[in-house]
């Protein structure tokens, strides 16, 4: 029998200003699925874009944002893996903002002993990013040399935990200063390997963060910001270097709508790559959404023990806790870019 619920759901994508939060009816889960008292979602800059109508997985008709949260499994369907009462964090490709769901088992973590739900729901989507991106795509081994852009932000956290595990060494970059000390305080990282990023010199920059860790180029550059910034790194990639790109924050508009002149003139100014130069150079490009990896179901397992193994050993940052009936505000948050770690709804 369905049961009654409170969302927060766009009619159509293109403005933030059409996200309205409704009541509506759940259904009872499906075979495979249970439904979850959701107690903590997590936000991510996929939410904001795909509300903009600017992310390549958006929906075409009314959806409900979000792809992470965690809770309480209240109800289970028939061939449900879980049982009533257990703690989860969820993977969703949307819905996630929402007090209930219903979601599919398989995507499902169980929330580490002693974490709180917040926390639990500011782990999986960055933490399986950073894994996917640093060790499935870029097999970033032990000494090597990692530059990690927007390193304090949910993603670079994660990162920064799991090249910890591997034993790298990581030059981080962020936007102001006060990101730069708390990286310092909490990851331990020597000041010289902290970028506060200034495009007027960047390259000087970052010459000047591999003479205080003593490497001589970047193995692998794990970037979610392009813009002014994709080309000082891609030069100082070493032979076999891989530069690593999810995202281009660079595009994000301020605005609750797209500007898309202001878009148009970006992407005609994007950077470019010669391949036969990248031959010579014996380097890699590697791009990857995770929204794909969600259609390939029989991988989450690796992912999830990825997760587990590489970035489970320390607790998110929750940087920001909004309630739930701030939703518009929290992305807000999110979208000017001065949070540290991560954004998260209550409810």
């Amino acid at each position: 029998m369905p049961v009654p619920r409170t969302a927060w759901r766009i009619d159509r994508a293109g403005s933030l200003s059409r996200l309205r939060r409704v009541d509506e009816p759940l259904p009872d889960p499906a075979p495979g699925e249970a439904r979850l008292r959701t107690e903590a979602i997590g936000l991510n800059f996929a939410d904001i874009l795909a509300c903009l109508g600017l992310y390549s997985a958006t929906p075409k008709e009314s959806f409900v944002p979000g792809l992470e949260c965690a809770g309480t499994v209240e109800a289970v369907g028939p061939g449900a893996s879980l049982s009533v009462g257990d703690r989860v964090c969820v993977l969703t490709r949307f819905g996630g903002y929402a007090n209930r769901l219903n979601f599919d088992t398989r995507y499902s973590i169980r929330v580490p002993a002693g974490w709180s739900a917040a926390e639990a729901a500011a782990w999986p989507v960055q933490g399986i990013t950073a894994w996917y991106g640093l060790l499935d795509r870029a097999r970033v081994a032990r000494g090597e040399c990692v530059l990690v852009q927007s390193a304090a932000g949910g993603v670079g956290l994660q990162a920064l935990n799991i090249l910890s595990t591997v034993g790298a060494k990581v030059i981080a970059s962020v936007g102001d200063e006060r990101k730069r000390d708390f990286l310092c305080a909490r990851h331990g990282l020597p000041p010289g390997a902290v970028i506060v990023r200034d495009v007027r010199r960047f390259g000087a920059q970052l010459d000047g963060a591999m003479d205080a860790i003593g490497a001589d180029g970047l193995d692998v550059v794990f970037d979610a910001v392009l813009g002014p910034f994709f080309r000082p790194a891609f030069a100082r990639l070493r032979p076999e270097g891989r530069f690593v790109l999810f995202g281009a924050a660079d595009f994000m508009p301020p605005g609750s709508r797209p500007n898309y002149l202001s878009l148009l003139w970006r992407y005609l100014r994007r950077p470019r790559l010669d391949p036969l130069a990248m031959i010579s150079a014996n380097q890699a490009f590697i791009g990857f959404n995770l929204i794909w990896l969600w259609e390939q179901v029989e991988r989450m397992p690796a992912a999830i023990e990825g997760l587990q193994r590489y970035a489970g050993a320390r607790r998110p940052h929750v940087g920001e806790r909004v309630p739930f009936a701030e939703a518009p505000r929290a992305m807000q948050l999110l979208q000017s870019g001065r949070t540290l770690g991560k954004v998260v709804l209550e409810v």
